[in-house]
């Protein structure tokens, strides 16, 4: 019996991709969201080849995009923790040059 593409493999590939991309060149922290999709296709679709090995090919594919999607959570961390770094100083900054005006 010919195996058949796991369901969910290419998505969980692409989410891991896109997290990646997301976080360092467009969206920082809201790549957060394409990691965790990510994350749980890669769990059903784990799920699904377990219950039956021999049906399913591509599992190789969920294995890259969990990896993925890992290292595009830990980016869009690092940018959530820079942006906020980031805007803290400049408020600091501005409210402590007095330059706003008082309230």
């Amino acid at each position: 019996m010919a195996q058949q593409p796991l369901p969910g493999a290419s998505t969980v590939l692409t989410m891991g991709i896109i997290s990646i991309v997301g976080s360092l060149v467009c969206c920082g922290p809201f790549a957060i969201i394409f990691s965790i999709i990510g994350l749980v296709k890669a769990k059903k679709s784990e799920g699904i080849y377990l219950e039956n090995p021999e049906l399913y090919s591509d599992f190789s594919n969920v294995k890259t995009g969990r990896i993925l999607s890992y290292i595009g959570l830990a980016l869009s961390l690092i940018m959530l923790i820079f942006f906020i770094i980031y805007f803290g100083v400049i408020i600091a900054f501005v409210m402590s040059s007095g330059e706003i005006g008082n309230f």
